[in-house]
């Protein structure tokens, strides 16, 4: 792979959750939207398996073809330098049903470092909320079911997400990982 001429650095915060869940990530200037939403799914620990779309100066990014009625720009074709300049800010939505919105800040432009490959996860919050759990409020819902064992749903609840989730929870190690291991496939 090319070395790219600048790495933006991103915060991406899940809007609409208490404490924040959040990831930041360095990836290369040239970077497509397209790969962008593959570098935020891995960072963020979603799976991939729902609609999606960038909004950033009113305009909205998305895989081609979304649907015939579609006036999304095809994000495959832009790159995050040609959308985004240093310190701006533009949202990400994942899930249309359950509404996952996520604000991406450009904290800085950088040079790239000698031997770094990029994508990389440096750092984040808690853990991502399961798919399918009914957006930031049915996260919030299922967080207090959890906190209480008599809740009639308690039981089902635990079952459902697996005694694996820890919502407070970030391993940075697994998330870079899967970050790299995005890398890896694109080369």
């Amino acid at each position: 792979m090319k070395t790219p001429s600048s790495i933006y650095q991103l915060k991406i915060t899940l809007k609409h959750i208490t404490p924040p869940i959040w990831r930041r990530v360095q990836v290369a200037s040239n970077t497509p939207l397209g790969k962008l939403h593959e570098i935020i799914q891995q960072a963020m620990g979603w799976t991939n398996s729902h609609l999606h779309a960038f909004e950033i100066d009113e305009e909205r990014y998305g895989p081609p073809g979304l649907d015939e009625e579609s006036t999304d720009l095809d994000y495959s074709k832009i790159k995050l330098q040609d959308v985004a300049a240093e310190e701006s800010r533009f949202a990400y939505e994942y899930d249309f049903g359950d509404g996952w919105n996520h604000e991406i800040v450009v904290e800085k432009v950088l040079g790239p470092e000698s031997g770094v490959k990029y994508p990389i996860c440096l750092a984040g919050k808690r853990s991502c909320p399961p798919e399918d759990c009914g957006g930031p409020h049915g996260y919030a819902e299922l967080l207090d079911i959890l906190a209480d064992p008599k809740h009639e749903e308690h039981e089902q609840s635990k079952e459902w997400v697996g005694d694996h989730f820890r919502p407070e929870r970030f391993d940075l190690g697994r998330a870079d990982k899967r970050v790299r291991k995005k890398l890896e496939q694109w080369d």
